[in-house]
């Protein structure tokens, strides 16, 4: 496994932990279909949670946050469809959440979670 893939793997198991803490329950992981993939779909009551997931070992390229932007967001509301069509899933609402985490070498960790990204 390549060390980026490694490190996002890291980081999206870090945001699944985050999500179960708050009490969201994760039903899909790393879901994919053909207009793109989804890293986590959740469960908060019944909002169908969204989540984008991303990992930097530095912000040379820039702040995790900074990575998802209105086209990330246009994609995954589309991927979000194809799941909730897939699966048969009627959700109360949906929403888009982005967790960007920054992974230093010196093993300090920083998440941040981002509710209802439009």
């Amino acid at each position: 496994m390549r060390a980026t893939d490694a490190l996002g793997r890291r980081g999206e198991d870090l945001a699944a932990a985050h999500l179960n803490d708050l009490g969201l329950v994760i039903l899909e992981r790393n879901y994919r279909s053909r207009a793109g993939e989804l890293d986590i779909i959740a469960r908060d009551g019944d909002v169908l949670v969204i989540c984008e997931v991303k990992t930097r070992s530095t912000e040379h390229f820039g702040h995790p946050l900074a990575a998802v932007d209105h086209r990330k967001l246009r994609r995954m509301r589309r991927v979000a469809l194809d799941w909730v069509s897939e699966r048969g899933v009627r959700p109360g609402s949906i929403r888009f959440d982005v967790i960007g985490i920054l992974d230093g070498a010196s093993g300090s960790l920083t998440l941040e979670h981002l509710r209802g990204v439009d």
